[in-house]
């Protein structure tokens, strides 16, 4: 598991447009909220994809920018993002290869059945790389007012 004020791993991945993305290309300008939820328009991502969408404009104002991260591909991102009218970047992570570097892929358990899947995690990161907060136990309801508390105290 990552842990807070060592570097955060870089990666490049697509994002919802085919387009890559780098953690390094914010690295100076803006923090970065980087969220992990298991895939695309379900109940509790859903949740969760809405309340950032909601305070987009908010963490804007705090340099922050907030990329949502599931191994959904790109095509299935843009049809969650029209469904639901969402405002935050979601990076198509298909190799989980960005999963891996953050710890948050493994076995996980549901109503008794065992499974391969992503921790609802959430990851800040402020402008110089370095993680100031790292939360592999998210509950997906109130989260980002939460997460938008703590970017509004960096700097």
């Amino acid at each position: 598991m990552l842990e807070i004020n060592q570097l955060a791993p870089d990666f490049t991945t697509t994002n919802q447009d085919d387009k890559l993305v780098s953690l390094s290309q914010f690295k100076e300008a803006q923090h970065v909220v980087l969220y992990f939820y298991p895939k695309d328009d379900t109940p509790g991502c859903t949740v969760e994809a809405n309340e950032f969408t909601a305070l987009v404009t908010e963490f804007a104002a705090a340099d922050t920018v907030v990329l949502g991260v599931s191994k959904d591909t790109c095509e299935k991102h843009l049809k969650f993002i029209a469904k639901h009218g969402l405002k935050v970047e979601l990076l198509a992570d298909t190799s989980g290869e960005v999963c891996e570097k953050y710890c948050v892929w493994g076995e996980r358990q549901f109503m008794g059945k065992k499974y391969m899947g992503i921790a609802r995690s959430t990851f800040v990161i402020n402008k110089k790389g370095v993680l100031v907060e790292a939360n592999y136990k998210v509950k997906a309801k109130g989260h980002a007012q939460q997460i938008l508390d703590l970017v509004c105290a960096l700097d």
